[in-house]
Order: structure tokens, then sequence, then C-alpha cells
């Protein structure tokens, strides 16, 4: 995400690269007097996988595929492994290591994890945004820990006296060869390697020293194993690695981070973004037991990137004291350019603006026709609020500055762009930063954002000491990179038989790419595909369209970004559509998707910078069956169709986001006017399955954090203030109210249908599934996001 914004800020996106894979010679031995000894060709055809293009090699740095860089073997046979993407709860840190460990052999219970620096020129891309991570690396996992496998069999080799030449004359062959080797006499097993004639085994440890010395081989050289050969990959056997740690409280999270000398700051920030500081007075503050320091930091407006607010900070020996000096302090603020920003107003602007003809992204078909001739036409509007993302862990950070350099500990999602942004901040050689990556106690998109690392830097360097920026909850829901708010209007028209023959879809929202470059008001590419351009449905004329909305507050992206309101207000809008023409929703669902086929965007009127999450289409389309199959199965599963007691609706939803699939088909049984959820069906088609107790741990991450964005997310602004402050005014689902069971149920496929997106596309469904549920337990129809959690 972060690097297709910076590339439309600077108005420079650059058209996508082919991967190209060399043709492989069918000779079947190559002898090479180098070497004196001689292997065998390896056959394309026997790869195991073909390998295919991925966005990922087109992002900052791309793909890394070395495995010395991520793979080292101790001598006592212990192997580590590199993560190099943050661990939030995905499971990454578990998931991306253990299909190298596999792949390469390796016994699960004798691999260390440690955490990269942020160092993509080394490790490749690290944002670990975008539902991207297995997506795009788990084929430079597997050929990463095939080429371990390569290395410790020719080591092996060595070793038995298969090759009777040292190692550094293999080295020299494989160098002056332009031919492929392959492993004979010799099988890797687990964590050892045998001689197939003598039955001798050898473990990885012995061999490590000889396996490095060996250079790394080419794709075309490796055999993988065969799906039926993973041990750990496909299983959800696996205990995510940090899980004992976690629930035992050895694990470290940003403010565990504790250093010599170490400061604590908690910052007073603008109410507005971009107030000026008029003055302020800190006399009550400095008189405050262990308050040390105060400093300011100046004050930015929008855009500013990832620029600290500023305000004035109060730096004290420990976090208490820093507080209640911060309290303590009289500050007067002056207005800024968004000072008059009010929810009210703005929500009814945007109204307005979603009922009058918006900029056209998308035309198909004729549907100016469509919809003067239509026998009726039928039209709604939702609307959904601001959100915070809220992680259990509130934003934090550690810096060392001194003698030139800057040492940095934080929860980020993005460690090589904060890296980046602090040397750019302190104005060092990007080479005197490090940047350390915690744990992160929930991200959801909000630490893909290092303001909170920033300031710790500047006040490092400002202090002359270590120094721990500690956000409050008050200050993570007052200050965050909010998820836009947005108003969608959708209108079909609708012949004399009540077949669908036009839709139209104005989506109205600020826009992400407002905190990256000047304001235009409208939406960018990435926003208009993530289920607005691309809506599935075989419908012969669209127009879909996008009204102007300028930001008055730092927009950011948060878990799903802005599928959550095209889903809301599309599936709803289904849902309301069935009722008036009296169809079964899930059938009239099925029915606008239409037929079993792949769209077709150049054909169908879609902008030529549509955006496909970044992938190369032809390896992604956008595939009717598969969504289709989900909102069968959810349905399936579910019950869909049964009789219900009175006060029980069944409601259903599927979106297609992150290249993945999924529907949900959520029970609300209405308690003394309560909503309550006592059951979801998540059907998921994410392509192939690496890890699949970590989709199911994603899938019921999902659904409680989209029961609380159904039931109780909000933020509304006052004079460009946020008014909510903590979890008594911006709720969430508690342990009394939360969906009770949720039975996640994955589609299967083989290796070769792409490993697929899973972080986020759980969340978008589960609103209006629930919104759906809750019409058809009570008649009420609820259009604004959050719904509330009660019904009259």
């Amino acid at each position: 995400m972060l690097h297709y914004l910076e590339q439309a800020a600077a108005g420079k996106v650059a058209p996508r690269k082919a991967i190209v894979v060399r043709n492989v010679s069918r000779r079947t031995f190559l002898g090479t007097a180098a070497a004196g000894f001689a292997v065998a060709a390896f056959p394309k055809d026997a790869l195991g996988f073909a390998k295919y293009e991925v966005g990922g090699s087109q992002m900052p740095h791309g793909l890394v595929y070395d495995p010395t860089v991520f793979v080292s073997i101790d001598s006592d046979g212990t192997v580590t492994i590199v993560a190099h993407r943050s661990e939030m709860g995905t499971g990454v840190r578990t998931s991306l290591p253990m299909v190298l460990a596999d792949e390469m052999g390796a016994d699960w219970d004798r691999v260390k994890i440690i955490q990269a620096e942020g160092d993509e020129p080394k490790y490749g891309n690290q944002d670990t945004d975008g539902s991207r991570s297995m997506r795009h690396h788990i084929q430079s996992m597997r050929q990463m820990g095939a080429s371990v496998r390569f290395m410790l069999a020719i080591a092996a080799m060595q070793h038995f006296g298969i090759i009777d030449q040292p190692i550094e004359a293999v080295a020299e062959a494989f160098g002056a060869s332009d031919d492929q080797f392959e492993v004979q006499g010799v099988t890797v097993g687990v964590h050892e390697v045998t001689n197939d004639a003598t039955g001798e085994a050898v473990g990885f440890g012995e061999l490590a020293e000889i396996a490095m010395l060996v250079p790394v081989p080419e794709f075309e050289q490796l055999n993988f194993k065969d799906e039926s050969e993973f041990r750990y990959v496909g299983k959800g056997e696996i205990e995510p690695y940090d899980q004992h740690d976690i629930t035992t409280g050895k694990a470290i999270y940003g403010a565990d981070v504790d250093l010599p000398g170490m400061k604590v700051a908690v910052i007073a920030r603008p109410p507005a973004v971009g107030a000026p500081l008029v003055s302020y007075d800190a006399t009550a503050a400095r008189s405050i037991a262990g308050v040390e320091d105060i400093a300011e930091l100046p004050i930015t407006v929008m855009p500013a990137k990832f620029a600290p607010l500023g305000g004035v900070a109060v730096i004290a020996a420990h976090t208490d004291a820093a507080i209640r000096g911060r309290d303590a302090l009289e500050i007067e603020w002056g207005e800024g350019p968004h000072s008059n920003y009010n929810t009210e107003e703005f929500t009814a602007e945007m109204r307005e603006t979603a009922n009058a003809p918006g900029k056209v992204l998308r035309k198909e078909g004729d549907p100016e026709a469509a919809f003067a001739e239509a026998a009726k036409v039928f039209g709604r509007e939702y609307s959904q609020a601001h959100m915070a993302h809220a992680p259990m862990e509130p934003p934090v950070a550690i810096a060392d500055v001194k003698d030139g350099k800057a040492e940095i500990w934080a929860p980020v999602q993005s460690p090589f762009g904060t890296r980046q942004d602090i040397a750019a901040a302190l104005e060092l050689p990007i080479e005197d930063v490090t940047v350390h990556v915690t744990l992160l106690g929930g991200g959801f998109g909000r630490k893909s954002k290092c303001d909170f690392a920033i300031e710790a830097a500047l006040l490092s360097r400002d202090v002359g000491a270590p120094v721990r920026v500690q956000w409050t909850r008050e200050d993570d829901i007052h200050h965050s990179f909010f998820h836009t708010t947005s108003v969608e209007r959708i209108e079909v028209a609708l012949d004399d038989q009540d077949a669908v023959t036009g839709w139209r879809h104005n989506s109205v929202a600020p826009s992400i790419l407002s905190t990256f470059a000047e304001d235009s008001g409208h939406q960018f590419f990435i926003e208009s595909g993530m289920g607005h351009v691309d809506v599935p449905f075989e419908i012969p004329n669209m127009s879909i369209e996008n009204g102007k909305a300028m930001a008055h507050t730092r927009i950011g992206w948060y878990r799903a970004v802005s599928n959550v309101p095209r889903a809301w207000a599309i599936q709803s809008f289904v849902a309301e559509l069935a009722d008036e023409l009296g169809r079964d929703q899930k059938d009239l669902l099925i029915e606008l998707i239409g037929s079993d086929r792949e769209l077709d965007p150049p054909n169908q009127g879609f902008p030529d910078d549509y955006w496909n999450y970044g992938e190369v289409y032809q390896e992604y389309p956008i595939t009717t069956a598969r969504l289709k199959n989900v909102t069968e199965l959810a349905a399936e599963k579910a019950g869909w169709g049964a009789d219900l007691p009175a006060g029980s609706g069944l409601g259903i939803a599927a979106h297609r986001a992150f290249v993945t699939y999924v529907a949900v088909a959520a029970r609300v049984d209405i308690v003394d006017g309560l909503i309550t959820v006592p059951e979801m069906h998540i059907a998921v088609d994410c392509g192939f399955v690496a890890n699949p107790e970590r989709i199911r741990s994603q899938m019921e991450g999902a659904a409680v954090m989209g029961m609380t964005l159904a039931l109780n997310s909000a933020i509304t602004f006052q004079n460009g203030a946020a008014q909510q402050s903590n979890f008594y005014d911006y709720d969430i689902v508690r342990a009394t109210n939360f969906p009770k069971v949720v039975h996640t149920h994955i589609v299967e496929h083989p290796f070769s249908v792409h490993a697929a997106g899973v972080g986020e596309p759980g969340v978008p469904p589960i609103a209006p599934a629930i919104a759906n549920a809750v019409f058809n337990a009570t008649g009420q129809r609820l259009r604004d996001l959050p719904i509330g959690t009660t019904v009259s």
C-alpha cells in the first residue's frame, strides 16, 4: 500500500515488468572436466511448480531468493530462519519460515526464528500490509528451502565420497557450466541426509560448513517437493512460534524495551490537524515529581505523509509522571485549516454529492439509455463513519540517537520505510539508522505509519538520551490516521420483468492520497479498485462514479481499506433489492454475479489504471465461479432457507478483496432489543493454503472486528477534533456480546492455484451480513455504519 501511495503521489506509477525464466537444457548428463565428476541435468517439467509472477517483484527492493540471507545452520543442527515481515497476530513469523523449513527438510523443533531489522536491500520488501506476505513470498520461501536442501545434498555427496573432489572444485564446476546439476546417491530426509547405497545418515549440522560453500543454485536446478511430501505446509498443526511467550508474558512488545538512562515522553498534540500552537505554560507540569524537561515539536499540516502532528512533549523519568505532566500543561491552540471540520455537516455534503453525477471511472454499455428507458429505478444510499484502528497496543517507540547514529525499537509494519523517514527527519545517512522490529500488539494498518517513531527519534536527539514515546489510548483514538468516511449511492434500472438492466454506483469519500499529496478530493486507483470499479455483476450497462470529498483529517488505510464501505453498500443493496422484488437474497446475489467467467477489464470499461491489488491480472483474474462457490458454501453450511424462530434472522454477503473470495452467512438473534450474533459461517477461497490454522484464526478475528465496526465504530468530529477518547465511547465488541461460534470453511486448492490474501478479506462481508440478518429478523433496514447495538 505504502509503495503505491508514494508512487501515485509523485505521479510516477511505473509499468509492470514480467519475470523472465530462462530456457533449460534437457541433456541427460553433463561431464564436468573442471571438477572431475558427473552430475545429471534436471528437466524443467519435473520442477514441482511453475514459477509465476506476483506483485512483490514490483515492490521496492522486490523479492530476495538468496537462502544465505535467510537461513543459517549451526554445527549442532539448529536452523535459524530470518522473519522479514512484522508479526501482529497473523502468524507470518510462523507461516513463511515454516514453508522454507518444510521445503528444505528441517525439523521444526530444531528451528529458531529471528526478526529482521529494517533492511530491504538485504531482505527485499518488508511492508507488512496489503494481505500479501504469503501471496508474495511463498514462492521465494519454497525456492530458498529447495536451494538449501540442494546445497546440503551436494555437501553430503562430497561427505560420502560420491563426489571425490574438494567442494571448491564443485563450486568451480558450477560456475563453469551453463547446465543444471542433479543430486545423485543421497536422499535428504528430516534434518539429515542419507547415503542411498549404505543407509548411513549425516545430520544437517555436520554438513553446514561444507554446504555453505556450495553456490546457490538457480531455480531451474531445483527439485521441489510434491505437495504430498509436505510435513507442515497445509496441515495447520504447527503452533504459532511466539504463542508460548505471548501467553506467558515473555514476548517483547514495543513498550517492553528498556534502555539504560531511558526517558519517557508523552505529547500534547493539536486537537485539529494543523492547528497552530499559540502559547503554553509548563509551570505546573515542571513541578510534578519525575518531570525532567519540556520540548516542542513543530506543527505540520497536510499533506505531510507520516510526519508527526507536532505539539508539546513532556519528558519524564517514568510514564506516570509524563502523563500527569502533560495533563498539567496549559495550552492555547489556534484555528487551523481544518478546525471547522464537523461530521454532521460534512456527511450532509457527501450525501448531496452522492446524489449528483460523479466522475465516471468505469462505463460499460449505455447506462444513460438503460436508466432513461427503465420501467422502474430503485436506489438507496449507505454511509460509514470514520474509524480508528485501536489496536490493543497503542503506538510506542524507543529511540537512542547519539554520535551521529540512531537506533530505533518499535512495533512497525514498514521497518525500512520507518528507517527511511527517520533518516530524513534527522538528516542522517540511512546507513546510520537501525530499526529493530518488536512484536506488534495489533496493527491493522495504523503501524504502517511511523509518526510515533519519528517523534521518539526527534526527542532523543534533542534530549541527548534514549526516549520512549508512549501514546495513550486517548492519543491513539484522537490522533489516528483514520479510516475514511463515505457515502455510497447505488441505483439500478429495472425492466418490466424486474430484470436489472443498469447499475450506477457513486462513491464519495476523502482519499488516502490526501496524506501524501495535494488533495484533489477524488479517490485514486487503489481505492477505486477495491470493490468499486471491479464489481463482478453481469449487468449490461454500468456507470461507476466517484464524487468529490476533501479530507479534513489524516486518512490512512485500515484493515481491508475501501473494501469495507463498498461491500457494506453493495451487499446491503442486493438484499434490499431482493426484498423489493420479492426474491431470495442469496439467489438474487448469485443471479447478479451471473455466468461462470473471468471478467475482461479492457473490454468491460475498466479504467486504464485499474488496480488488481498489485497483481498481474492473468495470474489473479476476477473469477465469478469462485465468488459464487463461496456464497453457496456459506449458505449451505448455515442452513440457508430453514425456518428460524421469531426475532432471529440469517443474512448473507460475499466479496472479493486482496484477490481472495469470502462469503459470510451470519445469524442474528434479537435478545431484549440487543443485536447478538450466536453463529457465523465464513467460506474463504484464498488459493493454495499453507497454514489453515492461521486462516481460521484470521477469519475469527475478522468476525470480531467486522462485528465491532458494524455495531460500534464511529469517530465523529467537531471543530476539527475527534470526539471519542477511549473504549467507553469508542466501543468494541466484548465478551458479553461477540460472534459466539465462527465456522470457517476453507476451499482447498493445489499449489497451482496461487496463494492469495488472508489478513484483510474476511472483514468486508461481515457488516452487511449482520445488517441483512437484522433486517430478516426485524424488518428494519439499517443503512449507516455503525448500525448500533440495539433495535426497537
